[in-house]
């Protein structure tokens, strides 16, 4: 019994109906969302007589090997090194154009609202307009589009929307006081930007270039109709399945699963090593206090 003599609930104890309901509901939506990844990594594990549907047939790693060693219909190597290739140039393009658009305006200028508008409108139009867009616009002047002109454009019109929305909540985020310390200091406006701005707003430029990669290497309707001659990974694996699917198509599927996580691995472990060199994790941190006796020690003589 408490103080005011009401028994006390410990916890796990009398969840309501609506608790109950919401705990279904969330793993209703965690099978939803991971349970065709699950299938897809089963059916690439099937036997030489597998197909794209259970039940399995045994179980081998023989349709992994069909994709490096294609023997049918599909040859997935050159597309996924289009892929690769592809998105890297607009990782780069992305992080740096929404790096600079966050810089301009912080500061504001001109027709900055219009700009901004200009810039996220591509998100709300039809990818496939904007695919069909661009090839009759590359048409038009008499050139042919590939993926790396025509899907390139494409593919920046839905990456930099993204990454610019990212970079205005980081620099809205930035205290001002701190690039004016700076520049009391006597530091220069390129001093400002590489040792003051930068360091803070890497994690947000890392982010922007993961979404950047990420977005491109996995777009599809955008890609359609510019890519040219040379698919990319995701038309070759909507083209394949249309025409010629087999099992190899699902081991596609794990190994970019696979490779998509350990690129999400990978900045997530680029975040947490630029935290701890800037002191931002346990143990990393030096208080002013514990730092200003060693100045006063150091440029003060001792007191006779």
């Amino acid at each position: 019994m408490s103080a005011v003599g009401t028994p006390i609930k410990f916890a796990g104890e009398g969840h309501s109906r609506g608790y109950y309901i919401r705990t279904v509901i969330f793993f209703a939506f965690l099978v939803f969302l991971y349970g065709p990844i699950i299938v897809i990594g089963i059916l690439s594990f099937q036997g030489e007589q597998g197909s794209l549907m259970f039940p399995i047939r045994g179980a081998s790693l023989i349709w992994f090997q069909d994709v490096f060693n294609p023997v049918y219909a599909g040859d997935f190597r050159a597309p996924f090194v289009r892929s690769i290739v592809l998105a890297l140039i607009v990782m780069v393009i992305t992080t740096l154009v929404s790096f600079l658009a966050g810089l301009a305006f912080r500061r504001g200028f001109k027709g900055s609202s219009l700009v901004f508008y200009l810039v996220i409108v591509s998100l709300i139009a039809p990818p496939f307009l904007i695919s069909f867009g661009l090839g009759i616009g590359f048409t038009s002047i008499g050139l042919t589009s590939q993926w790396w002109s025509g899907g390139l454009g494409a593919h920046l019109t839905w990456t930099l929307p993204f990454g610019v929305l990212i970079m205005f909540a980081i620099f809205s985020r930035l205290d001002h006081s701190i690039e004016e310390a700076a520049q009391d200091q006597g530091a220069t406006r390129w001093q400002r930007l590489r040792y003051v701005i930068i360091p803070i707003v890497a994690p947000g430029i890392l982010a922007v270039a993961l979404f950047g990669f990420t977005l491109s290497y996995d777009e599809f309707s955008r890609s359609s109709l510019v890519t040219g001659t040379g698919n990319t990974l995701p038309v070759e694996m909507v083209t394949v399945r249309g025409t010629a699917a087999r099992p190899s198509l699902y081991a596609v599927g794990t190994m970019t699963t696979i490779f998509s996580l350990l690129i999400i691995t990978g900045t997530f472990l680029s975040l947490y090593i630029l935290d701890k060199r800037r002191g931002l994790l346990t143990g990393g941190r030096v208080t002013e206090s514990e730092n200003y006796p060693k100045k006063q020690g150091a440029s003060a003589p001792a007191a006779e």
